[in-house]
């Protein structure tokens, strides 16, 4: 069988888009409930990071979140414009800047408490597929760390 360029270039054989589409709309759904705290989805996501662990390095953050520093780097001092983290160079290695909330940072928690539960009140799945498709997105993104 040849391969048929014209088919392939169809928007619907693309599993890049739905996915790209399905991420895109999912994040969308937090704009609202994190307004009111004044953060975005990434700054979020960052606290979630933090809140699980707190004290850690930017490079762990960006590896925990799949993020670079080109990223990473400016929301963090936005982060600690804001007050809610700490930036400090490791006393052992100067080349390394550890990450810590403020008491601001750590009273956000409670105020995010809600947050998960609302958000996913928001996407109508049953739970046995968003855990198989939770399952599978990292299968997905396993397999290109490989590459």
């Amino acid at each position: 069988m040849e391969y048929d360029y014209r088919e392939a270039m169809k928007l619907e054989n693309q599993i890049c888009f739905p996915l790209y589409a399905a991420a895109r709309n999912v994040t969308n759904l937090y704009t609202p409930l994190l307004r009111p705290l004044g953060l975005t989805y990434t700054q979020y996501i960052v606290f979630l990071v933090l809140w699980e662990r707190d004290g850690i390095t930017v490079g762990e953050i960006g590896d925990r979140l799949m993020l670079d520093n080109g990223t990473l780097s400016p929301l963090l001092k936005k982060m600690q414009q804001a007050g809610y983290i700490e930036r400090r160079r490791s006393e052992d290695d100067e080349r390394v800047v550890l990450i810590t909330l403020t008491d601001s940072g750590r009273e956000l928690q409670q105020q995010a408490k809600d947050i998960p539960l609302r958000a996913a009140g928001c996407v109508d799945f049953p739970p046995e597929k968003a855990k198989a498709l939770y399952k599978l997105l990292y299968e997905l993104l396993d397999s290109q760390k490989n590459k």
